[in-house]
């Protein structure tokens, strides 16, 4: 049986990819901080048939990270999938316009998206080129692309995670082993601020089967 390993699961695009995968038969890793969520997760999925498993990590704790990709490994016998889409709190530091963006404003989310995404690679990668086969998915915003003034630090961040991804994919293209971007323009869910273009989960989860099986791609871009 294939497995995926989602880095970052929530109730919405983990969720949503977790059933996509699932249902065309694979066993699903959930990751995240928080260990009650993550059950909550595992018991739906359960409820609709897909083999699911918790392994709690913080993706800003890299040894910790490495571990559960590990235990996730060694429970359902490898990782053919990795999908990588941690959301840190914007809570606890402000975001910041290019111009007034100190080194700091930006160390914190760097640790997020493109340090913990080479943490988790180098995790499941060696496996998949023993195997001559995998898929790692990395899932980031719009901004990656087209940066807002407004967020000058995360897009900062966002569009060195892309870069790595891109590079990526082009030393991996003789592989077996098929490596994408996705960049996400909306927001997910139906609690967003207003005026902001908004999408299910749902419709967006279906581009990473795509970038799956189709491997000659590295990359989607998702607008609403």
């Amino acid at each position: 049986m294939p497995s995926i390993a989602i880095v970052g699961a929530g109730p919405g695009m983990g969720l949503a990819i977790a059933r996509t995968f699932g249902s065309r038969g694979f066993d699903v890793a959930l990751i995240a901080r928080n260990r009650a969520k993550l059950d909550d997760l595992v018991g739906r999925l359960d409820a609709e048939g897909i083999t699911a498993g918790a392994f709690p990590a913080d993706a800003t704790d890299h040894d910790a990270l490495t571990q559960a990709l590990k235990n996730a490994a060694d429970r359902f016998g490898g990782i053919d999938v990795l999908e990588y889409s941690p959301a840190g709190s914007l809570q606890s530091t402000p975001l910041t316009a290019p111009s007034q963006t100190g080194a700091f404003d930006v160390r914190w989310v760097m640790d997020i998206l493109l340090y913990g995404a080479i943490a988790a690679t180098r995790a499941v990668l060696p496996a998949m080129r023993e195997a001559g086969a995998g898929t790692l998915l990395y899932t980031n915003g719009a901004g990656s692309v087209d940066p807002n003034p407004m967020l000058g630090n995360l897009n900062a961040a966002q569009a060195a995670l892309r870069n790595w991804v891109l590079g990526l994919h082009k030393e991996l293209s003789d592989t077996g082993i098929q490596a994408a971007h996705v960049a996400i323009g909306a927001w997910i869910g139906t609690d967003g601020p207003p005026g902001v273009p908004a999408a299910p989960a749902e419709e967006v989860a279906p581009l990473y089967w795509e970038l799956h099986t189709r491997r000659d791609e590295a990359e989607r871009v998702f607008t609403a």
